[in-house]
């Protein structure tokens, strides 16, 4: 098929206090998070001014899409759509309807699979073009890319940049623990036709980057940023609670990589640099948090390379060349089924 557009789809985020309420029950709305839980995020947000980092790091991430293209010669034009602010989905498809497009791919900014992180984004974009109405272009999520060298070897880059800035003196008293945004237990249950993909998909990427970066160390994947109410069970440990918990055996420094992540969003200065970062002063943990794609030049040119996969003669042997576990283009129609929001 041949596409006339690429959208960046973002989970987006507030640019100014007033707007960081609204924005949360966005996200949150009908998911039954306690509204003292909102009103600590709030805070998080509001330490920062009331800014998320997200959206201008979907901006740098877009500037530097388009500049690859064109070194490419790739004449795709690169629009820009959010979940949860501004620019919205909606608004967005509406303006490419304008601007004559009518088949486009869409890159998600999250690597793996499961409900939240794939098949709701799915869900927006089918949204998004109801609300456009019957003359909205076609969209096609471009595949999960958790796999891919483009994803993968900044995040190795990353932790051995972290690593370098340890006391070598501690090292083998050193742990990597690898993080990503918890989910509901059930949620991460139905991930995939199988289930399990969300969590199967980042252990993998933990394997592949600790046997790259620092295959000596022992490592750890834990979670992060859980939400909802307290009475239902989301993937544990948290990171706090395991460092913690790794101390006490007697580790004394740690490289946190959040591998879950593409860029370095609220969840992770708040989340890793704020609060795990006084864990770790409060148990003498030396404590080096490693970095994320972001605008990485292998992560950009990973975007231009997913889409040849489905615009080029040659696409389907470049997928499997690149990473025989994503499996899918696009989502079948039993996947994540059974998950729902929690």
């Amino acid at each position: 098929m041949a596409y006339d557009a690429l959208v960046l789809v973002s989970f987006g985020g507030p640019e100014r206090p007033e707007d960081v309420l609204p924005f949360l029950q966005n996200v949150t709305r009908g998911r039954g998070v306690p509204p003292e839980r909102l009103a600590e995020v709030v805070e998080h947000y509001q330490h920062f001014g009331g800014v998320s980092p997200i959206n201008q790091q979907c901006r740098d991430l877009l500037a530097a899409v388009r500049a690859d293209f064109a070194a490419h010669g790739i004449d795709l034009p690169v629009y820009w759509g959010n979940r949860n602010w501004d620019p919205m989905l909606a608004d967005t498809v509406a303006r490419m309807r304008d601007d004559g497009i009518t088949t486009a791919l869409a890159f998600v900014t999250s690597a793996y699979g499961g409900y939240s992180s794939c098949r709701q984004y799915q869900e927006d974009i089918a949204k998004a073009r109801a609300a456009v109405g019957p003359d909205a272009p076609v969209i096609d999520k471009l595949r999960q890319f958790w796999d891919h060298p483009g994803f993968v070897e900044p995040h190795v880059d990353a932790v051995r940049t972290a690593l370098a800035q340890l006391d070598p003196a501690r090292r083998a008293s050193t742990r990597l623990v690898f993080t990503a945004h918890s989910v509901p237990v059930s949620m991460a249950a139905n991930a995939g036709p199988h289930g399990g993909r969300y969590t199967a998909q980042l252990a993998e990427v933990a394997r592949l980057v600790h046997a790259t970066a620092a295959p000596d160390l022992p490592y750890d994947l834990v979670w992060q940023s859980r939400s909802g109410p307290p009475q239902v069970p989301w993937l544990e440990p948290d990171v706090n609670d395991h460092l913690a918990a790794v101390a006490e055996a007697g580790t004394t420094a740690v490289v946190v990589s959040p591998i879950g992540f593409v860029s370095d969003h609220l969840e992770v200065v708040w989340d890793l640099d704020t609060e795990a970062l006084e864990t770790a002063k409060e148990l003498g943990l030396d404590y080096v948090r490693a970095g994320t794609p972001g605008t990485d030049p292998r992560f950009v040119a990973m975007v231009r390379e997913l889409v040849a996969e489905r615009t080029e003669p040659g696409g389907q042997r470049l997928r499997r060349r690149l990473g025989e576990l994503a499996l899918w283009d696009t989502c079948p129609t039993v996947c994540c089924v059974p998950a729902r929001r929690p």
